[in-house]
């Protein structure tokens, strides 16, 4: 019997682009992106969500661009935003030009769909005119008629050979800063197609399950596609789509790398479910730290365990750890070590005040190595 590695995540080698000042594919990191559900054409209210999302840790925002009044707010979202805008282009090609010039780092469009070649190609030399990339999104909801005719069904080879066809005609044109999805609802189609596409070109990979659901349905389901293409080494971008506020699910798509290695931000809460050996409700605790911790972007770990019977071998593996105790002493580990004991009182507050003087020590020491 065979083990495979069990922390041997390889990426696969794509090429890279830039969408404005971040780079993706190559050896970059993956980067995590959300969308607004504002109206565009309402700048306030759509910097403003963006403005929540970058602080959330988003690295990337796509915005909607539907009509005339969505691509006259784009330069005052570009100007204000923090981090580069994706504008989200289905058929209209003139959207895009006017995004383009507006400031977009990236057009999301399908250049088959858009029309004529010479629409094509005035859609490229807007892109190069202002520096954006381009993102080819191929759905499994809206697959061409001759594709669903061919193939009779959404497949992965019908998913795979969409985005190669759209990939030809930039390529024609000349054109190769792009990265492509191949996004599904159902998961074993997404991840199917993705390995597919992995597999018949280089270019950089924005995953994602499209129409996940909600919260907790929708962050489980994409965890479970986005996570196993991440494991296999596929994806540069990646978006958790949930019917939630976008801050959410740039908190989930942080969690889905987090937990795999692949990026750290914030602190990583290793925690119990607890049971009737805690000495302390763990469940609250957990809550409110989490809630406390939120603005603690450096990386480090913590671990709250009820009970000493997983406890002190967690706290080993954390900067900071808090195993319960009898009578209300629980042990507080800092770098693995027993350190000190607390009791109930301002068990949280301390909490705190450990982990916002770790990062504090954290990113003093980065500063000096600069």
């Amino acid at each position: 019997m065979s083990i495979r590695p069990w922390r041997d995540i390889s990426r696969r080698k794509s090429r890279q682009i830039m969408v404005g000042n971040v780079p993706v594919g190559g050896d970059a990191p993956i980067a995590v992106q959300t969308m607004t559900n504002t109206l565009t054409s309402d700048a306030k209210a759509t910097i403003e969500q963006i403005h929540k999302a970058v602080e959330a840790g988003a690295d990337l925002v796509r915005v909607s661009c539907p009509d005339e009044a969505s691509t006259a707010a784009m330069p005052e979202i570009c100007r204000e935003a923090g981090v580069p805008i994706i504008a989200d282009i289905h058929f209209h090609y003139k959207r895009a030009l006017e995004a383009a010039d507006a400031g977009a780092a990236c057009l999301r469009i399908n250049p088959g769909n858009i029309g004529s070649a010479e629409r094509v190609k005035e859609v490229v030399r807007a892109a190069k005119a202002n520096g954006c990339s381009m993102r080819i999104g191929v759905n499994g909801g809206s697959l061409e008629r001759h594709l669903l005719e061919k193939y009779g069904e959404p497949c992965p080879e019908a998913l795979v050979e969409s985005a190669l066809e759209h990939a030809r005609i930039l390529e024609d044109n000349d054109f190769r800063e792009f990265k492509i999805s191949v996004k599904a609802s159902d998961v074993f189609l997404a991840v199917a197609s993705y390995y597919g596409l992995a597999d018949a070109c280089d270019y950089p990979l924005h995953l994602g399950i499209t129409e996940a659901g909600g919260l907790r349905g929708g962050t489980v389901k994409s965890a479970i596609g986005i996570g196993s293409l991440l494991w296999a080494g596929i994806g540069d971008t990646i978006r958790v789509s949930l019917s939630a506020e976008p801050v959410e699910e740039v908190k989930a798509g942080f969690e889905i790398l987090k937990s795999l290695g692949l990026r750290h931000r914030g602190v990583r809460i290793v925690s119990c479910p607890s049971c009737a050996r805690q000495a302390f409700p763990v469940i609250k605790t957990v809550e409110l730290l989490e809630e406390r911790l939120a603005h603690i972007h450096t990386p480090l770990s913590l671990s709250i365990i009820g009970c000493v019977v997983n406890g002190p071998g967690e706290a080993r593996e954390t900067d900071i750890g808090l195993t319960g105790g009898g009578q209300g002493n629980h042990m507080v580990y800092l770098s693995g070590v027993t350190d000190h004991k607390i009791t109930d009182d301002r068990l949280v507050d301390h909490i705190v005040e450990l982990v916002e003087a770790k990062a504090a020590e954290i990113d003093a020491a980065a500063k000096a190595a600069e």
